[in-house]
Order: structure tokens, then sequence, then C-alpha cells
């Protein structure tokens, strides 16, 4: 299961939720019809009826979700895809987040310095959070020069960073 979305608040009267986008592609997983698991399970699942978006949000509907009241108790829940319905991607140097966490991360000599354990989409670059194996997390932009080889397949990336990235 992947996040691609958390719920804010309602917007106006008639049910219409603000949703922070956790996705690439929020035209796909927000198309009228999606099917969209929630975590907690017990607030959906929530087919989308319209979304719109809206000052860096989405607006979006929800069969079901009529109004005010009832979007009021969605707020906070996340929206999720099962990974099993994600295609991959079609460029061998773009991955998926779910693909990526809980690789090993390890140094060019093969030395492991943790395990990558979120990433974070920022609007410089996208960010590994990697759990050192001394127990403090590191954030390593993920770019070519600090990243150069993901290899999914074994479990790993190999990391490169420039000295003093982990001591902050």
């Amino acid at each position: 299961m992947v996040v691609v979305g958390r719920v804010g608040r309602p917007h106006g009267i008639r049910g219409e939720l603000s949703v922070e986008p956790r996705t690439d592609e929020p035209e796909a997983r927000f198309a009228a019809g999606s099917v969209l698991i929630t975590d907690p399970a017990a607030a959906g699942p929530l087919t989308v009826n319209s979304m719109r978006p809206h000052k860096g949000w989405l607006l979006v509907t929800f069969e079901g979700i009529a109004d005010r009241t009832i979007a009021e108790g969605l707020r906070g829940v996340l929206l999720c895809v099962d990974t099993a319905d994600l295609p991959d991607p079609e460029d061998p140097d773009e991955f998926l987040d779910h693909q990526l966490v809980g690789l090993a991360a390890v140094d060019d000599l093969g030395v492991e310095l943790g395990k990558v354990v979120r990433v974070e989409h920022a609007p410089a670059s996208d960010l590994l959070h990697v759990r050192l194996t001394g127990g403090k997390t590191a954030l390593v932009p993920f770019v070519k020069a600090i990243v150069p080889e993901v290899d999914v397949a074994a479990g790993r990336v190999v990391l490169t960073p420039p000295d003093g990235l982990f001591d902050l």
C-alpha cells in the first residue's frame, strides 16, 4: 500500500475535501471512479467523484460524502493505493517510493550505512530518509551525484555523501 494523499479540511458545505497530494500523478490517482484504500481502514474505501486543483492542493469529492459534517470526519485520513495496482516506471532511472523504502543504504565500498525508511518529495529534489546504523536519521538528496546507483533487485542504494552530510 502506498500513500497518494492526505485529507485536509472540508471545502464548502457539499462534502468537497481538500487533499494534500503525495503522488507525482494526481490526475491518474484521483480520476473519477478511482477507488482509494484508507488509513484508518474504517474510513473507506473511498470512490472519487471529481477532482480539481486548488492552490497546490486538490479539491476532491467522494461518493457518499455529501455534506460538510460527514467530510469533517475524514480529516487526517491517508488515501492509498495497492502497490500491486501500480505499473513499474518506464524510465530505468525512475522509482516509486515503495520500491525505495526498505533498501539498504551502502557506501561505494559496500559498507552498510543504514536503511531507507521514507521518501520525501521536496521542491528542489526528492529526499531519502535514511536511518543510519547509529540510530540517527539523515536526509539524503536523491540526486545522481549522491545516489549514483539504485539496485532494487539487490535491495540496496549506493550513497556517495559529501563530507558532513550525516553530521547535520
